[in-house]
Formats: C-alpha cells, structure tokens, sequence
C-alpha cells in the first residue's frame, strides 16, 4: 500500500481532526497545489477545477467538516 493510499484511508474514516501534512499531501496527490497562506487559512488551486480553503486549527490540525468535503469534491466517500 503506497502513503497516499494510506492516507486516504486514515482522511476517509473521518476523525475528528487530521495533520495538516496528511491533507497537503493528498490534495497534491489529487494535483492541486499549494497557492498560498494567509494566516491560519491555505489556498490549494487545479487547472480546471476549483480551489479549496482550508483553515488550519493551532496551525497543524485540519477539522472533520473540511475531510468531510475533501472526500465529497475527491470522489473518496464510499
């Protein structure tokens, strides 16, 4: 099993909060890529689809809501 689909498999059973670095890593898995930071909020951007905000909780932990729908825009649920 490769560390992408590991972390999808820990990002798809929804836990209350995710590392940050989890989230980065497959949203660029998926080809987006890291636009910018303002404060506690990060911009993913992809040709052809649209961005992503998500606000990182003590700047490390991103909250169910935003895995949520992640795996809704990703196509992850089951």
């Amino acid at each position: 099993m490769s560390q992408l689909e590991k972390i999808i498999e820990r990002i798809r059973a929804r836990p209350p909060e995710a590392d940050f670095d989890d989230v980065r890593k497959l949203l660029e898995g998926y080809g987006y890529t890291l636009d910018r930071e303002r404060g506690s909020h990060c911009f993913f951007v992809k040709t052809g689809g649209p961005p992503f905000t998500i606000p990182k909780k003590h700047g490390r932990k991103v909250k169910r809501a935003y895995l949520v729908e992640i795996c809704k825009r990703l196509g992850l649920n089951d």
